[in-house]
């Protein structure tokens, strides 16, 4: 029996994107439902039109890159953004084609959390960063380095959390973070 890959592709049951340097060569129509988009609107674009701001696009880039380059492969929970505007939890997986180059060819699942994982608390996108290092188990310091802040501004996002989230302490947020 032959296998018609195109129509596997397209009916999959997580959303599939092909991407050539961040742009969006080819996606299945569970990526168009998760994000409220055509196949032509899509299409083409960069994957900027995902993401709720630019500056969180130009963050991820930079932070995924180095991990695709060194193993050809990157996942997180992250906020995304439907075309409506809504934000919603969702989870990407991605495989550089070319680990040397990895933004150059590569394809991705998304996975909507949002039923699972609620967006809460309003948070800027630099809290939402910090928000995804804490959930990994990364300390003030290693988060600092990581985005080239310092240790201490990394601590001031930290109380700005926990206080959006009620949280007694660090272990609290966390869990109140994973939750939702």
């Amino acid at each position: 029996m032959d296998i018609d890959y195109r129509l596997a592709f397209d009916l999959a049951p997580v959303g599939l994107v092909l991407s050539r340097n961040r742009a969006i060569v080819d996606c299945n129509r569970h990526v168009c439902e998760m994000f409220g988009a055509s196949r032509e609107l899509l299409v083409g674009a960069s994957f900027q039109v995902l993401y709720p701001s630019v500056i969180e696009f130009e963050r991820t880039g930079s932070r995924i890159a180095p991990i695709l380059n060194r193993s050809g492969t990157y996942a997180d929970n992250r906020i995304m953004k439907r075309a409506s505007g809504e934000t919603f939890w969702c989870h990407v997986t991605g495989r550089a084609l070319n680990p040397s180059t990895p933004h150059e060819a590569g394809i991705w699942t998304f996975e909507d959390l949002s039923s699972r994982r609620p967006v809460t608390a309003e948070r800027t996108a630099r809290e939402r960063e910090v928000a995804a290092y804490l959930m990994d188990g990364l300390t003030s310091k290693e988060i600092g380095k990581t985005l080239s802040i310092s240790h201490r501004t990394v601590e001031i996002y930290r109380a700005r959390l926990m206080r959006k989230y009620k949280a007694a302490n660090t272990g609290d947020l966390v869990h109140r973070l994973m939750a939702g």
